[in-house]
């Protein structure tokens, strides 16, 4: 069907896919730098992955440096249509020097902030609370020894003024993402002890304003090592970002198997003004696969279009598969999420919810039904082509091509 076929199509509903296809051109994703190279960064490790960190699979083209990391990401990004983000750990530092993680500075950074300039790419920033000799207890903000909890907090400081000097570069907000593993294998018989050293923490480490920062917190179910308690649960959290004004972070992939976690969005979007999503796919417990087009990708992304809430949620990544080629999972990935956002920008919104309204549940159902088979692809391949990205076959070669360039890096 050709996108003009598709255009009528969509018109005998009320809709019209040239709004959708300029919403969809504005809406950023955050990519993650993380997916390219196993989640090992740039520094000498010093400790274990910690909290459940862990990238399986030995699948060739592994990036080993900066440079053959940014070279993957400039491949990728030319693979996805619009204009997106780089989210960049703290472990992902660019320099010569190899300073502790209570000693690194913008400058550590500054080749990152140079090269995501010259590619039009704005970046957001995480501490690195793992992969660290003294994270090894999985403890870090909520460790009992003071000394621990002194050398995260400064850690935390120090990211959020690197953060601060992004924005700041790149004339526009950095979110500051922050998960640490803190948690206990067995039961604990004093937990609100830790989350009282929590918060304690968080509150030193986010002192002070920073204008171009964009804080948020992130929860967790539970991860390896810490099965019996996550001190920063959904409820810590959740309860954090009411009281202190940060944005919350909600993952995909950190909660119960059965849990809809685009329910969650309007739930907190009525007590907190700025969310922070992390798409992953779980399967089982606590997995970051690569996204599919699947049904919780689509209600999400309805969530956010139906509720308005697309200029309020940072659309962020987080998934690493290392038995797949590293470029071609960041590619299907994000455009996986755009689809999902390009199908809910291409339903007649207006007409389900009054149908809802009116407790009309049978219109309501027969329209969502109707609705999956309306040629939505031929709308995407038409955004694809506007923005001279590839679709179907050529894409395909393209993932294919470049994997076999970079597959001799072992």
């Amino acid at each position: 069907m050709t996108y003009e076929q598709a255009r009528a199509a969509y018109a005998d509903w009320g809709v019209d896919t040239e709004a959708a296809l300029r919403t969809l051109a504005t809406i950023p994703i955050s990519m993650h730098c993380w997916q390219g190279d196993d989640v090992k960064g740039f520094e000498a490790a010093t400790g274990t992955s910690g909290g459940g960190i862990q990238a399986t699979g030995n699948h060739p083209g592994r990036a080993r440096t900066p440079d053959e990391l940014r070279a993957d990401l400039e491949f990728a990004y030319a693979m996805i249509p619009g204009r997106h983000r780089l989210n960049l750990h703290a472990c992902y530092l660019d320099s010569d020097e190899r300073p502790d993680r209570d000693a690194i500075e913008f400058r550590h950074f500054a080749p990152w902030v140079e090269w995501a300039q010259g590619q039009g790419v704005k970046l957001d920033f995480n501490p690195t609370f793992f992969a660290h000799e003294k994270a090894d207890d999985n403890l870090t903000l909520a460790h009992p020894d003071k000394g621990i909890r002194d050398f995260w907090i400064e850690h935390g400081r120090r990211c959020r003024e690197i953060a601060d000097a992004m924005g700041a570069a790149q004339s526009g907000e950095c979110v500051n993402n922050i998960w640490v593993p803190d948690g206990s294998k067995d039961n604990p018989v004093d937990r609100i002890g830790a989350r009282r050293r929590l918060e304690a923490s968080l509150d030193a480490m986010l002192d002070g304003p920073r204008d171009n920062v964009l804080d948020a917190v992130e929860c967790k179910l539970f991860g390896i090592g810490v099965e019996a308690m996550t001190v920063g649960s959904h409820e810590f959290y959740m309860g954090y970002a009411i009281r202190k004004g940060t944005a919350l972070c909600l993952d995909m992939g950190h909660f119960h198997p059965t849990e809809n976690v685009a329910d969650k969005v309007s739930a907190v979007a009525l007590s907190v003004q700025d969310i922070l999503l992390h798409v992953s796919r779980p399967m089982r417990w606590d997995s970051d696969h690569v996204i599919l087009l699947d049904d919780s990708i689509r209600a999400m992304a309805q969530e956010l279009v139906f509720g308005d809430l697309l200029g309020r949620v940072r659309i962020g990544l987080d998934f690493f598969d290392a038995t797949i080629s590293r470029t071609a999972a960041w590619v299907i990935g994000t455009r996986n999420m755009q689809k999902a956002l390009l199908e809910a920008l291409l339903m007649p919104r207006d007409r389900l919810v009054a149908a809802e309204e009116a407790l009309d549940f049978t219109t309501r159902l027969m329209l969502t039904e109707e609705l999956k088979s309306l040629p939505a692809a031929a709308v995407w391949a038409e955004f694809c082509a506007r923005e001279e990205r590839p679709v179907g076959a050529e894409l395909v070669q393209s993932l294919s091509g470049y994997q076999s360039t970079v597959a001799a890096r072992g």
